[in-house]
């Protein structure tokens, strides 16, 4: 392997590790949404996630983190990825047009007291932005994953967690810290190790 090869990977490491550090700023932010999918679990609501390309990936792996485990055996819990039905995205896709593909779902599936967790790296995709409107109309709590700019959907959001970085790859790395920081939040809470009190609401 070339210098220059390993010193472009190092650089990379550094600047993956340089977001992460400034991630610890947005604390806060990342607390409260934690603790909105812990009550809306705990009062038997579900969480539900979409996203495209990437952060449809992201919607899934996090779905999966709260339907199944984390870190510990625990019951299950509704959570669900807006993005693995094919045949419902291409239905919807194809009778009511892309920018509907999550939020006929949403519409069929959501309930008042439900969490929507929007990702959106560019904070700009119209499906993503369509979900995230009729969610609030719905009484649906919306989260925002995007990037430090916000776009429309930070403004959507009730809670808007814009990762500080820009560029695509960095922007989904540290999408899924939030994301399993929240998971693990949700774990701790409502099913702590054994021999801990679990936190009653």
């Amino acid at each position: 392997m070339s210098k220059a090869i390993e010193k472009s990977i190092v650089k990379r490491c550094m600047e993956s590790s340089a977001s992460s550090a400034k991630l610890a700023e947005l604390a806060p932010l990342i607390a409260a949404a934690g603790n909105k999918a812990t009550a809306a679990i705990a009062a038997g609501r579900k969480v539900m996630f979409c996203g495209n390309g990437g952060s449809a990936a992201d919607s899934q792996h996090l779905a999966a983190e709260l339907a199944g485990k984390f870190r510990r055996q625990r019951q299950a819990w509704p959570a669900l990825a807006l993005t693995v039905n094919t045949s419902t995205l291409t239905a919807v896709g194809n009778d009511f047009g892309y920018r509907e593909v999550f939020a006929r779902q949403i519409a069929g599936l959501g309930n008042k007291g439900d969490i929507l967790i929007a990702i959106s790296t560019s904070g700009s995709s119209d499906n993503v932005l369509q979900a995230a409107r009729l969610a609030r109309r719905m009484g649906i709590f919306v989260i925002g994953f995007t990037s430090m700019t916000g776009g429309k959907l930070a403004r959507l959001s009730d809670i808007a967690i814009k990762v500080p970085a820009r560029r695509t790859e960095l922007v989904q790395e540290l999408h899924i810290i939030v994301g399993h920081i929240i998971c693990g939040m949700v774990e701790d809470s409502l099913a702590p190790p054994s021999g801990q009190r679990v936190r009653r609401r």
